[in-house]
């Protein structure tokens, strides 16, 4: 083979190097983004089981008006996404926090307030 062949060979391998390693990185921001979404939409659902507990009649095993006294079921305490915790729970208001499964450093907490309505804070990502 003549020199520009082996230069042209070389020059190929290169940017298909780069190419992967592109391509590596933002399928990694990407898995990044869906375990963040994951976790998040966990927690809305969490919170949502929460406010219910707190609208039912202590009749019917509720809170009567209060958080308190909720637990996480254990169907949702964890997911591929993360595990998820009690944070303060008081009677107009019920904090969750969920951590990553992929980087435990990784942390959002949802908190609902008396209405239901929920916020959610991240540490970490």
């Amino acid at each position: 083979m003549g020199q520009q062949q082996l230069l042209l060979i070389i020059l190929g391998v290169i940017i298909v190097g780069i190419a992967i390693a592109v391509g590596i990185s933002q399928f990694g921001a990407h898995s990044t983004q869906a375990n963040k979404d994951g976790v998040t939409a966990s927690l809305v659902n969490v919170a949502a089981n929460s406010y219910q507990y707190k609208i039912r009649p202590t009749t019917m095993g509720g809170g009567g008006g209060s958080y308190v006294g909720y637990s996480i079921p254990s169907k949702m305490a964890k997911d591929d996404n993360g595990t998820f915790a009690l944070g303060t729970v008081a009677s107009n208001s019920c904090g969750i926090t969920g951590t990553s499964s992929i980087n435990t450093a990784w942390v959002a907490t949802c908190t609902a307030d008396d209405t239901g309505k929920t916020s959610v804070t991240y540490v970490g990502w």
